[in-house]
């Protein structure tokens, strides 16, 4: 493991989790062969960040297990800090199962990460000589679903680093499953927006969470609760943002001629909101390259794979 950094531009945290995707498309209990991934959507980002050649920190906890060394290593061999990363002995390392889809739907999806490592995340896991590093923390409404520790855990690095003159982006990324009910899912996860500089939500989801129909609406709603900038994710429609300063407006999709794995194209699209806005870009240029790196994510199995270098972002002159 190397040295933590003395700076870092972006933090995440969450769990990451062994993901077996089908080699075949069909019913995950008639499929023979998968192939061995990562899942993760804070990681997703972290990893597309540091491929861009941004420092990036990740906060997690993993098994003293095969699948926990795999995840600790893959997202080590990125380029992305794991010294923030302990290892539990007694509890393992979660995983999940997907199918593979041929029609561009979304995959069949069953997760085994109940009282996995990563659900013991807590306060005491950010240490803040750690987390005051960076420019700019990013957050998910997964990891708050994982305990009410891990609730704690965000909560507590979203107040912390907006306090201390950070940047904080959170994506709700909803996942019923872990939740209770709805009821709860959406109170927390509105209560943690509310300490975020930018809300990600997409449409579906915004619409869920508050009540609200159109991208404008929804965005204003975050905006009058505290939130500097909301972009609401709108698939092949592109995307919508509005700031507390009034600017607005929507920026159109990139076309994808086949959609391969719509997992993880959310994450992506993170990485080029923050990535572009950690340089100065301008909001519609942020959403230009977060719709790119987005489509590129479409069109690859696996949740991280299709996200790009600096390199590639540069020969295909997105900004």
């Amino acid at each position: 493991m190397r040295a933590a950094p003395e700076q870092l531009d972006v933090l995440s945290l969450g769990e990451t989790m062994a993901l077996l995707v089908a080699q075949e498309p069909g019913p995950l209990d008639q499929v023979q062969s998968f192939n061995k991934r990562l899942a993760g959507a804070d990681s997703n980002v972290a990893i597309g960040l540091a491929r861009l050649g941004f420092k990036v920190g990740w906060v997690s906890r993993v098994g003293a297990d095969s699948f926990g060394r795999y995840v600790r290593q893959t997202i080590e061999a990125e380029g992305v800090d794991t010294s923030q990363v302990e290892v539990d002995p007694n509890r393992s390392t979660g995983f999940m199962l997907k199918s593979r889809s041929v029609d561009g739907s979304d995959p069949a999806i069953e997760y085994y990460r109940r009282g996995s490592a990563a659900s013991q995340l807590g306060k005491a896991h950010l240490k803040l000589d750690y987390a005051l590093k960076v420019r700019h923390l990013h957050t998910t409404g997964i990891t708050p679903a994982l305990s009410p520790a891990a609730r704690e855990l965000v909560a507590h690095a979203m107040m912390t680093l907006r306090g201390a003159g950070r940047s904080v982006s959170f994506d709700p990324n909803l996942r019923p499953s872990l939740w209770p009910d709805t009821a709860t899912m959406r109170d927390t996860l509105n209560e943690l927006a509310r300490h975020a500089d930018w809300v990600l939500p997409g449409h579906a989801e915004g619409q869920l969470l508050t009540g609200q129909s159109s991208p404008a609406d929804i965005a204003a709603w975050y905006i009058d609760r505290g939130a500097k900038a909301v972009v609401v994710k709108m698939g092949v429609e592109g995307a919508y943002f509005r700031t507390a300063s009034g600017e607005h407006g929507q920026v159109p999709g990139v076309p994808v001629p086949v959609v391969v794995d719509t997992v993880g194209a959310g994450d992506a699209f993170a990485v080029g909101i923050i990535s572009a806005r950690l340089e100065d870009l301008t909001w519609p240029q942020a959403l230009r390259r977060a719709n790119w790196i987005a489509s590129r994510a479409l069109q690859v199995i696996g949740d991280m794979e299709g996200l790009p270098t600096r390199a590639e972002l540069t020969a295909q002159d997105i900004v």
